[in-house]
């Protein structure tokens, strides 16, 4: 790590514990709300009034996040047992298939409901196997973000039991999807050794390289939180997974440090069928809710179900000055403060719309509810109201 990235770490922590403060003020304020943001007070949420079971409930495990699978299994059994429930349909997933083959396995048989047991990709390849479906889903995070559990405030903390049951015999809403389809999606490889050697190197006749393998036309790739292009996907991909294992979501912004210097992202933005917006910008984010990991709110007027994605464009200059500066907004925001002052080196701008379509200048990162896809230099996103059924308490 040179000198420039260990001082960006350094200035991130001293950002980070600036925030800490703001950040236990806003659970308070979480805990004084509803307890399912954007579910309550809503005539249209869809709630489904005490469907009856038709089937024993299932549980889509990955077992690669759970220490032990069988113990776990011997819970949720006995779960049911106290809840008057048969026993429980038990599917794991594997590499081939991370979830999406064992939920429509659970759907067709009949399951009462279909509970993803793993991190974010699990419960997105559950997710877009009950799309559209009248069978709910519930959620046992296993995973270091668990973001759509927290912003469903789901009892997270309460440990495997409570999430169990609230899987099992909670109550049921419709929330959004998010959906992007990416164009001429490319997965980055690393550019081979230099080969110690004086011969020529081989030339490709015209015509015959290989292409890069487009994305097909109907493939959409799901989201529930948020989806981003630029600085957020970059962050993404170089976080490591033994550092997330251990320090969870903040492993995040360690990887994010190696990128504070880095290019801003130039595009064109077209929401709908109207307005077209040139950027150039750090991030730009689709959101279905407006929850990040640590309690904080990136876009507050984002809520689950109201049939629309909210859009932030976030831009710094400055350097680490920029960052704390945006860091220092995104708790604001939090505490119902939204002025942008004029000048100051970070900034926050929002959009909202039903259907969105990026062009980049180059390809550029794409992630989706924090997995990275690829990198392509055109998306297409949209919501799909009400597209999924949710267990919550």
């Amino acid at each position: 790590m040179s000198w420039e990235q260990a001082v960006s770490v350094v200035a991130l922590v001293l950002a980070l514990a600036a925030v800490v403060v703001g950040v236990v003020v806003l659970r308070r304020l979480a805990e004084a709300r509803a307890r399912v943001p954007g579910l309550v007070g809503h005539e249209d949420t869809g709630a489904v009034k005490d469907a009856a079971p038709t089937g024993p409930p299932a549980v889509v495990i990955n077992p690669t996040k759970v220490s032990d699978a069988e113990k776990l299994r011997a819970l949720a059994v006995e779960v049911c047992a106290e809840l008057g429930l048969p026993e429980p349909m038990w599917l794991e997933t594997t590499a081939d298939d991370p979830g999406h083959g064992q939920a429509v396995q659970a759907r067709e048989a009949g399951a009462s409901v279909v509970v993803a047991a793993g991190g974010d990709g699990t419960v997105r390849a559950v997710a877009s196997a009950l799309a559209g479906s009248d069978t709910p889903m519930g959620l046992l995070p296993l995973g270091t973000g668990n973001l759509l559990a927290r912003n469903l405030d789901l009892p997270v903390e309460g440990g495997a039991r409570s999430m169990l049951s609230t899987a099992f015999t909670g109550s049921e809403h419709r929330i959004d999807l998010g959906w992007l389809r990416p164009h001429r999606l490319v997965t980055p490889e690393p550019p081979p050794p230099p080969e110690d050697t004086d011969t020529a190197p081989e030339v490709t006749a015209p015509g015959s390289a290989e292409p890069e393998p487009p994305v097909e036309p109907d493939e959409e790739h799901l989201f529930l939180v948020m989806a981003g292009v630029g600085f957020d996907a970059a962050m993404v991909a170089g976080a490591d997974e033994d550092l997330k294992a251990r320090m969870g979501w903040l492993a995040y912004f360690v990887a994010g440090a190696k990128h504070l210097h880095g290019r801003k992202v130039r595009l064109t933005m077209r929401i709908g069928d109207g307005t077209v917006v040139p950027l150039r910008l750090r991030s730009l984010l689709f959101a279905n809710c407006g929850r990040l990991p640590g309690g904080m709110v990136l876009l507050p007027d984002a809520e689950i179900n109201d049939g629309w994605l909210d859009i932030a464009a976030l831009d710094t200059r400055g350097g680490v000055l920029g960052w704390a500066s945006l860091f220092g907004k995104v708790v604001l925001q939090g505490l119902g403060v939204r002025r942008q002052l004029p000048g100051q080196p970070g900034s926050i701008e929002f959009w909202r719309g039903r259907e969105v379509e990026v062009r980049c200048d180059q390809p550029e990162p794409i992630q989706v509810d924090g997995d990275l896809i690829g990198e392509a230099d055109r998306i297409e996103v949209r919501v799909q109201p009400g597209g999924l059924l949710v267990r919550t308490r």
